[in-house]
């Protein structure tokens, strides 16, 4: 090939082949960890300093653990490796014939392109339920979420100690709505209800948090739907031991200040959280490549892009199908479209790592990629997971301590396994949670004329005012009469 020759040789002149990496997650991140000795100059560009081991951040968003937690400067991880250089800024495109990456602040120079740019959260259309039903994929949406967790039991117990909340507005206020039955989801609710249930249980005077009603909602026939239904099934029976109401077939149809509307049913909350369905970051456009419906590009055997062998992308900006082994060693019969999930991200960096040193050295190329499938796990409350090992599924506590071990092994840093550790112990002997501090200097709840109340918004810690500084945003709320149950319109068949 053409490519690999012409890079050999600048290799060999002295000038070392560049290799821009976009993205810090774990598929950048370890492409550029698996080019340490490789005779190249590696920039690895990210708009955070930051790599986020993102199966943990709904712990961060639960206060079970602080974000430095799961988070480590990108440029302390690569410290030692003399061939890389970290630039935290924000790309923009990439001009494939000029072969550079355009930024916010200039343009970086390639001659390799690895595109691992990672995902959001796909809102179907309603990007205006963005801010009422934030997603998880940053620290900041996770600080956002237990912002709106605890402002909600704070502004309830505010209320009720007035003696002036009905009820129903109570009832509103401790109502948690959890869209999205994935992963994610389940290990969100799961969790959600643990901490209403046992970390708050008894710091509260006038409420009882473990009132909490606490929704799970996907418009899929069940939960887990990429486990096999046994697993999603005992999932299910263990979320609605914990307290989740679960329900599937549910299509949310509308996000607004006041609850969501699902199946054509009214559902007062104010706190609606959202983990349903991903999209793939814009690099796609940026290639003009093709893409799925996901916007994942369409990729080669070898992660290069058609049309582009010396660009790459891995991880969830790839849409690859591919021949796995399970971790017993058997092999696939036909080629599988492999998750987004963070092991395919992994072993496609560590892939396209290998590739490029062999094209740089003059080598063969490696053979097609092929990934050794490891399963899936989820954890569902305090000793309860479900593993799906392929050809080995089985749930309840020997998962729950498979989930720990695997976990703690991919955390970047000792020092992270061990405080991570330390935590989950702690928390696990005293059911309490390390993270409960609300970014407020103040928190007052002022009153309004009769017959309305003012409640503090959950996000009223995290709205800006026009001078830069933190405001309490207050939003208003009819007090209704009568004393009927809200719950009651909670009922009935959801189809």
């Amino acid at each position: 090939m053409d490519a690999p020759h012409e890079n050999g040789e600048r290799a060999s002149g002295g000038c070392l082949p560049r290799v821009v990496i976009v993205g810090g997650g774990f598929g950048g991140l370890y492409a550029a960890r698996s080019l340490a000795r490789a005779p190249v100059a590696v920039t690895v560009i990210d708009k955070h300093n930051h790599h986020l081991f993102r199966p943990l951040l709904y712990q961060v968003a639960t206060g079970l653990l602080s974000s430095d937690k799961v988070a480590a400067p990108i440029r302390s991880i690569l410290r030692r490796q003399k061939n890389v250089t970290v630039l935290m800024a924000e790309v923009a495109g990439v001009d494939t014939r000029a072969r550079v990456v355009l930024t916010r602040e200039g343009v970086v120079e390639y001659d390799y392109l690895v595109l691992a740019t990672g995902i959001e959260y796909n809102y179907f259309g309603h990007d205006e339920w963005k801010a009422l039903a934030p997603g998880l994929a940053s620290v900041d949406d996770a600080d956002r979420i237990r912002g709106k967790i605890l402002t909600a039991f704070e502004t309830a117990e505010g209320l009720a100690a007035s003696g002036k909340a009905d009820a129903s507005l109570l009832h509103e206020l401790l109502t948690f709505v959890q869209v999205g039955a994935g992963t994610a989801g389940v290990e969100m609710a799961g969790t959600m209800a643990e901490m209403a249930r046992m970390a708050l249980a008894r710091d509260f005077r006038h409420i009882d948090p473990r009132s909490a009603h606490i929704l799970l909602f996907d418009a899929a026939p069940r939960i887990l739907p990429t486990y096999s239904e046994g697993l999603a099934e005992k999932a299910r029976r263990h979320l609605e031991g914990l307290g989740v109401e679960v329900r599937t077939n549910a299509k949310v149809e509308r996000v607004d200040e006041h609850g969501v509307v699902v199946n054509g049913e009214r559902i007062r909350s104010r706190t609606v959280l959202w983990t349903a369905g991903v999209v793939a970051s814009p690099a796609g456009r940026w290639l003009g490549a093709d893409v799925d419906k996901a916007g994942r590009i369409k990729v080669n055997p070898d992660f290069s892009v058609p049309g582009h062998p010396d660009v790459f992308a891995v991880g969830d900006t790839a849409s690859l199908a591919a021949y796995t082994r399970s971790l017993l060693g058997v092999r696939s019969t036909a080629p599988e479209l492999l998750p987004g999930v963070a092991q395919v991200a992994i072993q496609g960096g560590r892939y396209v790592a290998r590739l490029i040193r062999r094209r740089v050295n003059g080598e063969r190329s490696p053979k097609p990629f092929w990934y050794w499938d490891k399963g899936n796990m989820a954890i569902v409350g305090r000793t309860f997971a479900v593993a799906d090992l392929k050809h080995v599924r089985f749930s309840g506590f020997a998962a729950w301590l498979l989930w720990v071990g695997i976990h703690l092994y991919f955390l970047v840093g000792f020092a992270n396994r061990l405080l991570v550790t330390l935590q989950w112990a702690i928390s696990f002997v005293t059911r309490r949670r390390e993270v409960r501090i609300l970014p407020l200097s103040r928190a007052e709840i002022a009153g309004a004329d009769s017959g309305r109340q003012t409640v503090v918004s959950p996000d009223a810690a995290f709205e800006p005012s026009g001078s830069g500084r933190p405001r309490l945003a207050v939003a208003p709320i009819t007090t209704r009469g009568g004393g009927s149950d809200p719950r009651s319109n909670q009922k009935g068949s959801l189809r």
